[in-house]
């Protein structure tokens, strides 16, 4: 079994997490082990969103949650900001957000690299 690996850009996925319970926590790893251990994942854990960034979806207790991340080198899933959703449609100001952070986490990787 091929497992992806799984990473944090800049501390947001944790700053995130702290403000959730305990049980809303295990239920979000419960969607990290699918993403790091599966090959596919059905629609109702993962959806593709714009710009190389997906979610990662999370329901408990009637609340959803979402995390946004990205594939990176094919393999390495690096998490982004997550948020606690209240209406059909995913913000679009938490979507920009998402999209700041992934071309913060590409110049990062780029200065590293040089």
């Amino acid at each position: 079994m091929n497992l992806r690996k799984i990473i944090t850009y800049d501390n947001y996925f944790e700053r995130f997490m702290e403000t959730l319970s305990e049980k809303v926590q295990t239920k979000i790893q419960y969607g990290l082990l699918l993403l790091k251990t599966q090959e596919r994942i059905s629609a109702k854990f993962v959806k593709f969103i714009r710009d190389g960034i997906f979610e990662l979806r999370t329901e408990y207790e009637g609340n959803i949650y979402r995390v946004f991340f990205i594939f990176d080198e094919g393999n390495i899933v690096v998490l982004f900001n997550g948020f606690q959703k209240k209406s059909q449609t995913t913000p679009k100001k938490e979507i920009e957000k998402a999209i700041k952070i992934k071309e913060a986490y590409y110049a990062d990787k780029q200065s590293k690299n040089s």
